[in-house]
């Protein structure tokens, strides 16, 4: 007999300090992966919790990939500082095959203010041998005890490629794309060659992009005024495909990049002068 664990608890996008406790009123969504199993061969769960004081109430949701079988539990825990503990315990409502039992468990888990996860450890309390891992991150989508599904499961394969590529949640992904801060890349003269102290820079422009699949970048190339118009809308290509080389290299794909190079026609410094001229050099870049 196949044992099926799921559950759903409220929570709401945390902010930790050594000094507060973090609000986990709201919804989550994530996956619960039995021990010895792997991230793809978890199952759904979405969790919904409401708290007063220390104290927490809530449902659980679990869904089984590719299937429309479900259970709704309510659940019941507490809360300090970054941790919840909550234990599921009944079913209101359920739709399942044959030879499957939705069992309860009990849960503890450590929400990262880094990675925008909540994190944890569960052990079933009516099904012998059933423990593993929860991994959730903070939604926003409406919480459902019907029959509906609150969300396409597509949502899953996309948590899973996350995890494997060390992403952060979605919404510290949104925070660290909103509060991305640019800089050009300046170059050598005549040259197009990336400078090596710019690669941890570029290395989290790559991550932010990945991080988004409706993201790209916009590459613009530059130069000083020093040569002729048409020498200088080449140099300006070359600086823009020396980025596109890098980042291609660090694992960007090409449909992510957009390229444009304009010569020495958009100075954003007098080229009267050495320094000017150096800041003229550069390629910029943009989030389109």
């Amino acid at each position: 007999m196949r044992n099926l664990l799921f559950f759903f608890l409220p929570l709401i996008f945390p902010f930790v300090s050594a000094f507060s406790q973090v609000d986990f009123t709201g919804v989550w969504q994530g996956i619960m992966v039995k021990d010895g199993y792997k991230n793809e061969q978890g199952s759904l769960i979405y969790l919904q919790f409401s708290v007063e004081g220390k104290k927490v109430e809530g449902k659980s949701r679990d869904e089984v990939n590719n299937t429309e079988f479900f259970a709704v539990k309510t659940v019941k825990g507490t809360v300090a500082g970054n941790e919840i503990n909550f234990n599921q315990l009944q079913i209101e409502k359920q739709k399942n095959p044959p030879k499957i039992v939705w069992c309860n468990i009990d849960a503890k888990l450590v929400y990262n203010e880094q990675t925008g996860y909540l994190e944890g450890k569960y052990k079933s309390s009516d099904c012998l041998r059933n423990t593993g891992k929860l991994i959730l991150y903070k939604s926003a989508i409406e919480f459902s005890a019907t029959e509906k599904s609150p969300a396409v499961q597509s949502w899953f394969a996309i948590l899973i490629n996350d995890l494997k590529n060390g992403y952060s949640a979605p919404l510290i992904r949104e925070s660290e794309r909103t509060n991305f801060v640019f800089q050009p890349i300046y170059f050598d003269y005549d040259q197009a060659i990336v400078r090596p102290e710019y690669t941890e820079f570029l290395k989290r422009m790559i991550r932010v992009v990945n991080g988004h699949s409706d993201l790209r970048i916009k590459v613009t190339g530059h130069t000083d005024s020093d040569g002729s118009d048409a020498y200088n809308i080449e140099l300006s290509k070359k600086r823009a495909q020396a980025l596109i080389d890098f980042f291609v290299s660090n694992g960007l794909n090409t449909d992510k990049i957009e390229v444009e190079f304009k010569g020495e026609s958009a100075p954003i410094d007098s080229n009267k002068t050495p320094e000017g001229k150096q800041r003229n050099r550069r390629v910029d870049f943009a989030f389109i």
